[in-house]
């Protein structure tokens, strides 16, 4: 199988160890009313660090079987909503520190 990379979001993370399932959504035409319709595919993924989370949008990449089922391996994370909403967090913080600093250095 040739090299294949896909982008798709993760839909369930936590069950099994270094395992993560990944929904790849791509758009087709039906052949007889020739509507556009959606069509979705889970691919279980290789995550040897256990560091996706649910919602994230990532790559994956073909690989030789890793299990029964994993055929698929992440590449990397595109966006992790659960990444900026701690960085999110630490910059609010930061602020806060720093006007609590200000407003204790006032006499």
């Amino acid at each position: 199988m040739p090299p294949m990379g896909l982008k798709g979001i993760v839909t369930k993370v936590g069950f099994m160890n270094k395992t993560a399932t990944v929904t790849v959504s791509r758009w087709m035409e039906h052949n007889v009313t020739g509507k556009i319709i959606e069509r979705t595919k889970k691919y279980l993924t290789h995550d040897p660090n256990n560091e996706l989370r649910q919602d994230d949008v990532v790559i994956i990449r073909n690989c030789p079987p890793v299990s029964a089922r994993k055929r698929f391996k992440l590449e990397r994370v595109i966006k992790s909503p659960e990444a900026q909403r701690q960085l999110r967090r630490a910059q609010l913080e930061a602020q806060q520190q720093q006007q609590q600093a200000s407003l204790a250095a006032q006499p």
